[in-house]
């Protein structure tokens, strides 16, 4: 986690690289040098007395525990509103206001030590939302919904760009560390589990933790040691190369005929080794940039997983959980082009609208596909399935790659 002294509407340490794992074929070539950008932004955090215009029903209180998150009112008007928030637990929280998506963060405070009191001050249109406190910063936190009406007073809009890109880059940050925090967690229990030799609850846990790989995955990809060491399938390693990571496990777990099950003791190394190696990710990645072009290459270069490794099925070879990776890679591509929208509704409205619709038309295709709180194994697909994913796959492709040229430029 950043250091507590820093301003906390100075979270910017992440970014969108895009270095990929030597020797696949489908990687595209490393990003140029990191411009920094200043990082202002309409939704961050103050530690001094409550914004005057929060509205008059005056600050939002949340009180944080080790296990409940009290926000004492589940709506607000539109506007600029103030969370302040204490911690009566005895970890360290955050708190954090989400899209209705739960995965688009509007603003959060983090660092929250045990008996001390922080505002996140927030400008939120009309909409639904979710709020979120994360005691001991591990996990996906304790949500709740909230609602905001239309209160008659439209928020002003900064339009200043560099602010917005200040803003958008700043609200992908918290959202990259946010998802390395579930990815943490998530790895943990299914190494447990895995290593434990409780095969039922590591194949629950396994589609589902990917997801947080897979929706940072350009971030993760910039790290050229740790991406093989995590992500590697069996078809990219070298000659000699040691196997570790993900796809070792998922073939243990989804074994094919012929398969040597791995014994006790090497479950129990390829687990320390999961763990170790997602624990350096989420250290490293709060010491990486975030700008603007990177944002918008990693939302295409999301895409390009989907198109390159998911529609194939080649990702999840023997799990076929190949839909929840795609479902993941779109998640991490939509929420950049979300945070920079503002930039592009100024510089080119109608790509932003091309990209609203194409967005739409995959994820509602997606959904078809849905099994509960998963989908269908990709090996149950129909070609022609197949084929109208991969269709809106590539029509989304190409206003995407148009994006960071639109917003940088």
């Amino acid at each position: 986690m950043p250091s507590p002294s820093l301003p906390d509407c100075d979270r910017s340490a992440s970014a969108l690289r895009q270095g990929r794992r030597p020797g696949a074929a489908r990687r595209l070539a490393a990003a140029a040098a990191v411009v920094a950008l200043p990082l202002t932004m309409a939704a961050c955090t103050d530690n001094a007395a409550p914004s005057p215009t929060a509205g008059a029903a005056g600050p939002i209180q949340v009180t944080s525990t080790s296990d409940a998150c009290k926000v004492s009112t589940a709506t607000a008007g539109s506007g600029n509103l103030t969370f302040t928030v204490k911690n009566d637990g005895d970890q360290v929280t955050e708190f954090y206001l989400l899209a209705e998506d739960g995965l688009r963060i509007l603003g959060e405070v983090e660092n929250i030590g045990p008996g001390l009191t922080r505002n996140l001050v927030v400008t939120v249109p009309a909409g639904k939302y979710n709020t979120a406190c994360k005691p001991g910063m591990v996990g996906e936190g304790i949500r709740a919904s909230f609602d905001v009406a239309d209160s008659g007073t439209q928020p002003a809009v900064d339009k200043d760009l560099q602010a917005l890109i200040g803003q958008g880059t700043a609200q992908y940050a918290a959202y990259v560390k946010d998802q390395t925090e579930q990815l943490v967690a998530g790895t943990k229990k299914f190494a447990e589990a895995y290593a434990a030799g409780d095969a039922a609850t590591a194949k629950e846990l396994y589609a589902a933790t990917r997801m947080h790989w897979e929706r940072i995955e350009p971030v993760a990809e910039s790290f050229g040691d740790l991406d093989p060491k995590l992500d590697a399938r069996e078809a990219d390693l070298a000659e000699g190369e040691e196997w570790t990571g993900w796809h070792r496990a998922e073939k243990d777990l989804y074994p094919p005929a012929g398969f040597q099950a791995l014994s006790a003791a090497e479950r129990e190394k390829l687990s320390a080794h999961l763990v170790a190696d997602t624990e350096e990710l989420a250290k490293r990645t709060r010491t990486v940039e975030l700008t603007a072009d990177k944002l918008g290459n990693g939302a295409k270069e999301l895409l390009d997983e989907v198109a390159t490794g998911k529609v194939t099925g080649e990702e999840e070879a023997w799990s076929h959980t190949d839909l929840w990776d795609f479902q993941a890679n779109v998640d991490g591509a939509r929420i950049a082009f979300e945070n920079l929208r503002p930039v592009l509704e100024q510089k080119d409205p109608e790509l932003a609208k091309t990209l609203d619709t194409k967005f739409s038309e995959l994820q509602a295709e997606l959904k078809t596909h849905a099994r509960g709180d998963g989908f269908a194994y990709y090996n149950e697909l129909t070609p022609e399935q197949i084929q109208r994913l991969a269709a809106l796959v590539d029509s989304l492709g190409e206003p995407l790659s148009n994006l960071t040229a639109a917003v940088v430029l």
